[in-house]
């Protein structure tokens, strides 16, 4: 079970994933088979698609044109992930420069690597803080080649699962359990293979990429044991390590000479002007074809918790890399039946896995091992960032594992307990880049969602405390005192967090702050301009202000009645999506700054490149008509994701992107913070999630795959449009369903066919208003 990479290639875009959820230990080889589906390469290199055709070619593209994922191994959800180091940008893994628009340059002519480091981002930008700590190197040469990049062959990736062959014939291979990694390396023949540990690495080879250890201990206790810890960013990262090599020789080593003798370094004090590199050094002779495993554990708790996380996953076996890789499949296979679909070709069976896939890698939990509070319980980091993911891989947590997600929250608002404030944006470090410029009170849509749900074991109390609170934080401060705030989206987002969390207080009771919050939601109205029906001129993170008009707010029937009604409204969205425009041209590398503007000055939307507006398609729905989201929902899945490295339209941002890809193509739609799911139509003929109450199904009839041309290459398929639907029997009129219909378990059945129909055009998913309209008529 693997992929080899390949160069980026485009074949077909939709798929069949059939798979049967086992019980037991052991997973079945049918539940296996789903691993064959997963691509970790996709979204690796720049974005290379086929040229879109029809609505898609209006759509322009303003951020990097490249997924900036890695193929390292990973588990679900887990702590730790490792994988090949270049220094390239954002994950340390691959070949290319820092970019924030257009198509990115490469720093190096060909994949390749100094080592293999651990913990790496997933999809990101310009996140600041790039990790890939404890670089591990293995050498036929001296140790002053430390640092030289040596050219990658024959890579091989699964989940769970990395391997390459660097040029000077060691064959690599990597895996990963939730807290420990460990590395199989086998070497040529040589009288002097080395094993280099570099406790001083971190970061990445751009400017001001580089992480730099404040404080770092390192011990060597001989009979291939160590252990260190370096304090990064903040955070005191612990490693404890076992290297089965008997008769190789153990060492320290500092700025690449060997400390004879020497047990122990100690350094209290380190800036970038005084860092030299230092760490352990294994040492022997190897025959041909001989392997040599390296097990890691990690923790944020101390060296002792890291030889206890070790020995907890690993045992005392011996190997251990098969047993750990083993274990890591069975998890990832389990989390990827959770999501089951059945029709179309390989390829979109392809996408569709490595979708899900990468919805999984992030948030990284650790157990038990926050730096910051000394109590146990759940520790979320690589929340990065809310903005990118609460419309989308959040509400998948809470469908396929409503454990973790209800972990999420918990461990968010400890994080708002101990340092002031919910962060926008959640690393591995302490304090800084929160990320409050980005948008406010995101995590409090989550929040809402997993009180309405009943997830998990959350003191309601305690968290509304400090949902209320934060509320009135950073922007917070002047929309309470002023009822707007600029950024102008900042007044959005407390408007909503204000809604958000008065459905909490009104749940437990405490009408007076309900009402109070309630009245305040309502203030969404003083970011738009009545004049336009658009936001007000303002500042935009990462936008303008078209991107951000057509969010999916608690009150849209008043958001559509101030832009004119309903056809009014619908006008504005067409202009937005293109409808009757000319095919643009996407920016190129370094595009220029009247390129940019010239982009920026269309309007339009951004496709799957940005994040602020991928909701945005199902405000047709709130208009009445759906039809409208199925053809651009339709075009999206066609012509902005594919197979190979170059086939995700923009950075993966953690997860977020790739959660898209799973609701549009599931045809429910969630809606962060309301309890709700907009139905429209499905990619595939069937499908199924895994929920608490059994399995929730979307059944269509009607549905017709992507036709296959002569050349064997999917064509174009027709938007298909519902005509009706059912859940659980009964008619539903609606286009939207709760989450907790989906969370019960059921089926949602949909009669498709090829025109737009009546199905959706009267009965709109609901808004706040509309209950203060029926009182009032009443």
């Amino acid at each position: 079970m693997g992929r080899t990479r390949t160069l980026p290639h485009i074949t077909s875009r939709s798929g069949r994933i059939h798979t049967v959820a086992t019980s037991g230990r052991e997973p079945a080889l049918h539940t296996l088979r789903i691993l064959d589906n997963v691509d970790p390469f996709i979204g690796t290199a720049a974005t290379n698609l086929s040229p879109a055709s029809g609505l898609a070619a209006t759509w322009w593209f303003p951020k990097p044109q490249i997924g900036n994922t890695h193929p390292g191994a990973t588990a679900p959800l887990g702590m730790v992930s490792a994988c090949a180091y270049s220094g390239a940008y954002p994950t340390g893994y691959g070949r290319y420069a820092k970019s924030t628009e257009g198509v990115p340059e490469e720093m190096f002519e060909s994949l390749q690597a100094s080592g293999f480091t651990h913990f790496q981002q997933s999809g990101t930008g310009a996140i600041r803080k790039y990790y890939n700590y404890v670089r591990v190197t293995p050498m036929v040469q001296p140790l002053d080649d430390l640092g030289e990049a040596w050219p990658l062959h024959d890579e091989t990736a699964a989940a769970g699962y990395y391997a390459a062959t660097l040029d000077t014939g060691i064959r690599c291979e990597l895996t990963v359990g939730e807290k420990v990694a460990i590395h199989r390396y086998t070497f040529p023949e040589s009288r002097s293979a080395r094993l280099v540990i570099d406790l001083s690495c971190g970061g990445l080879a751009i400017d001001h990429g580089r992480t730099v250890p404040l404080r770092a201990h390192a011990e060597s206790f001989g009979h291939g044991r160590a252990q260190g810890t370096v304090v990064m960013e903040g955070v005191p990262l612990s490693v404890y390590l076992e290297v089965n090599s008997p008769n190789w020789r153990q060492m320290l080593w500092y700025d690449r000479r060997l400390v004879e003798g020497g047990t122990r370094l100690d350094f209290d004090s380190i800036r970038q002007t005084t860092l030299r590199p230092f760490g352990l050094l294994f040492m022997g002779r190897v025959l041909a074809g001989q392997a040599v495993e390296v097990r890691l554990g990690f923790s944020l708790r101390g060296c002792e918790q890291a030889r206890e996380n070790l020995w907890r996953e690993c045992g005392d076996a011996e190997p251990a890399f098969e047993i750990v890789r083993g274990r890591t499949s069975a998890s990832w296979a389990d989390h990827l039946c959770r999501v089951q679909v059945d029709g179309g070709t390989p390829a979109r069976r392809t996408v569709m896995t490595t979708a899900l896939y990468h919805s999984l890698i992030k948030p990284c939990f650790g157990d038990d091992e926050s730096p910051f509070w000394p109590t146990s319980g759940p520790f979320a980091f690589d929340v990065c960032t809310m903005w990118d993911i609460y419309k989308t891989q959040i509400p998948l947590m809470m469908a396929i594992t409503p454990d973790r997600a209800a972990d999420l929250l918990e461990s968010l608002i400890r994080v708002c307990e101990e340092e002031g404030n919910f962060p926008i944006g959640y690393r591995m470090a302490r304090g800084a880049d929160r990320f409050f410029r980005q948008a406010s009170a995101l995590a409090h849509t989550a929040l809402a969602d997993v009180h309405a749900a009943g997830i998990g074991d959350l003191d309601w109390s305690w968290a509304l405390v400090h949902m209320e609170a934060d509320l009135r934080r950073l922007y917070g401060e002047d929309f309470f005192e002023h009822g707007i705030a600029h950024p102008i989206t900042h007044t959005l987002d407390l408007a909503y967090g204000h809604h958000c969390t008065a459905r909490i207080a009104r749940a437990l009771g405490d009408k007076q702050l309900a009402d109070d919050l309630e009245a305040r939601s309502r203030l969404w109205v003083n970011a738009f301009d009545p004049a336009t029906g658009l936001l007000r001129d303002s500042e935009f993170y990462e936008g303008g202000k078209w991107n951000y008009s057509f969010r999916l707010l608690h009150d849209m029937r008043a958001r559509i009645a101030m832009a004119g009604g309903d056809d009014a409204f619908v006008e504005m969205l067409d202009s937005f999506f293109g409808f009757g425009a000319s095919a643009v041209t996407q920016p190129g590398p370094r595009p220029s700054p009247p390129e940019m503007a010239a982009g920026f000055a269309l309007n339009r939307f951004e496709g799957l490149n940005n994040e602020p507006d991928m909701e945005a398609p199902w405000a047709y729905h709130y208009a009445g008509r759906p039809d409208r989201t199925a053809e651009i929902v339709q075009a999206a899945l066609t012509w902005q994701f594919g197979t190979g490295a170059g086939g995700l339209p923009g950075n993966d941002d953690s997860g977020g992107l790739s959660a898209w890809y799973v609701w549009a193509s599931l045809g429910i739609f969630p809606v962060a913070g309301q309890n709700l799911f907009l139905v429209n139509t499905p990619a595939f003929a069937r499908s199924a999630l895994r929920v608490a109450g059994g399995e929730f199904v979307i059944e269509t009839t009607g549905h017709r795959d992507s036709p296959i041309g002569a050349d064997g290459v999917e064509e174009t398929p027709p938007t298909q449009y519902v005509q009706s639907a059912t859940l659980n029997g009964r008619p539903c009129e609606t286009t939207h369903i709760t989450a907790a219909d989906v969370q019960r378990g059921g089926t949602l059945h949909l009669e498709l066919g090829p025109n737009p129909s009546g199905w959706g055009r009267s009965a709109r998913p609901p808004s706040v208003s509309d209950g203060l309209t029926r009182g009032a008529r009443a």
